[in-house]
């Protein structure tokens, strides 16, 4: 049986970042061990017909100093920097995001309505009593800009009454605009940038998976492990069967799959612990990909769709992120549309769907023809934050502390993240493993040992 100080399950940029924070800062040999024939998790790039296809659009937003140091550090010069260019599409018109800071160009009752609802919220402010998703859009935005946008769009996304869904997930991900940018917004086009991702970072050849790709470079040979599936885990013993390796006996495991799935492969658990994983809920993203015989189709980056009569709710450009992501001559899209988890999908009979509401928006042309597609599934898109979906996590996450396992990143973590992020977590999980850091607050593993 092969033992180990430190198994990381999971060659995503958590995993990664993990192991190469352990070798660098601990000089801690850990064993990565991923399913898939290359690095990277849903950070990974997919080659079809001379299109490269990422899992749906993966930008770099840096804004910690370190994050930022490391990844243009591992990109070396193979990176661009973009203005973003986001745009929202409802009653016909396009409009600047955030929708909240962005009305000029709709109807002028629609834009009437939104700046009456948001000013009543500025002049008579309430405090949304439950924290439902819901109340506080309502309280912070209005009626009408809850209407038009952020009560459909995020009922797209999110696949529940937005009554069940909390507000710690959006922080940094919904702009807050104030009242004179709001109102500006509505007379004239307003070319200021909010939020967290006004620009990105991109690379310039070989589609995201250069940054994976050029984490894993840095290790050690044989840390990482590819086409190497966890089977099962004895959390009492600390032994995990993988294929392609058999038992391995650990000191300590690094969890970066989906919790759910981590879950599924664990004995023992306790009642309290089974009873809080069947509580966590998530969101499956069917992407599909397009790759079309026209070059420049739209100057857009991506474009939101709040509307119901159209099955996705974001239609992305990759081909303007990088001209290396489709041959010369053509476009490639990306389309997302949101499913609750586990619920079966008929694929052909959603993609003529949203063939259809590409033509119906204006998107593809009856002249445009199809080069290839490529459906890129992410089967845990987003975590459902509901409200079980915090106490459930705690409940997980100090019982697995007492058995010498972390589990991070966006889907290890059971989290609302971006790239960066995850990269970072990567390297906090390294520092308490080697007991050079604190472990966080409530929403985390309790305490461990650090390694000797």
């Amino acid at each position: 049986m092969q033992k180990v100080d430190v198994l990381i399950l999971g060659g995503g940029l958590a995993g990664l970042s993990a192991a190469y924070h352990l070798r660098q800062l601990g000089k801690i040999e850990a064993l990565v061990a991923e399913k898939g024939r290359t690095p990277g998790g849903t950070a990974g790039t997919l080659d079809q017909d001379g299109f490269k296809f990422d899992h749906t659009g993966h930008l770099l937003h840096l804004h910690d100093e370190y994050g930022k140091r490391l990844i243009l550090d591992l990109l070396k010069d193979n990176w661009a920097m973009h203005q973003r260019s986001s745009w929202i599409y409802s009653q016909g018109a396009y409009t600047r995001y955030p929708f909240q800071g962005n009305t000029f160009g709709l109807p002028e009752k629609t834009v009437d309505e939104c700046l009456l609802g948001y000013f009543k919220t500025v002049h008579r402010p309430e405090k949304a009593r439950n924290a439902s998703f819901k109340e506080w859009s309502l309280k912070t935005f209005g009626d009408g800009i809850s209407k038009h946008f952020m009560i459909p769009y995020n009922e797209k996304l999110w696949r529940l009454p937005l009554e069940r869904l909390t507000t710690e997930w959006q922080g940094r991900f919904v702009p807050k605009p104030g009242p004179s940018e709001v109102l500006y917004g509505a007379l004239a086009e307003q070319k200021k940038y909010f939020g967290y991702n006004a620009s990105f970072r991109y690379p310039k050849k070989g589609g995201i998976q250069v940054l994976p790709d050029a984490l894993a470079a840095r290790l050690s040979p044989g840390q990482l492990r590819v086409g190497c599936a966890a089977r099962a885990v004895d959390l009492r013993e600390k032994v995990a069967v993988i294929d392609g390796i058999g038992e391995i006996k650990y000191e300590k495991l690094v969890n970066t799959m989906p919790l759910v799935d981590f879950l599924a492969l664990c004995s023992p658990l306790p009642a309290a612990v089974r009873s809080a994983w069947k509580k966590l809920r998530y969101n499956t993203v069917y992407n599909l990909n397009l790759g079309v015989r026209r070059a420049g189709m739209s100057e857009k980056h991506w474009v939101y769709y709040p509307e119901k009569r159209y099955p996705f709710y974001r239609v992305g450009y990759m081909s303007n992120f990088s001209k290396d992501l489709a041959p010369k001559g053509c476009s490639s899209l990306y389309i997302e549309v949101a499913r609750r988890g586990g619920l079966p999908v008929d694929l052909p009979t959603l993609e003529n769907e949203i063939l259809r509401g590409l033509r119906a928006s204006g998107v593809l042309k009856s002249s445009d023809k199809l080069a290839t597609k490529l459906w890129i599934p992410i089967r845990c898109g987003y975590v459902v934050y509901d409200f079980d979906r915090t106490p459930s996590v705690d409940t997980i996450f100090r019982h697995l502390g007492t058995v010498d396992v972390e589990s991070i990143g966006r889907y290890g973590g059971w989290k609302y993240s971006f790239m960066e992020e995850t990269i970072l977590d990567g390297k906090r999980c390294a520092e308490r493993l080697l007991g050079i850091a604190e472990r966080p607050g409530a929403v985390s593993t309790a305490e461990l040992k650090p390694l000797k």
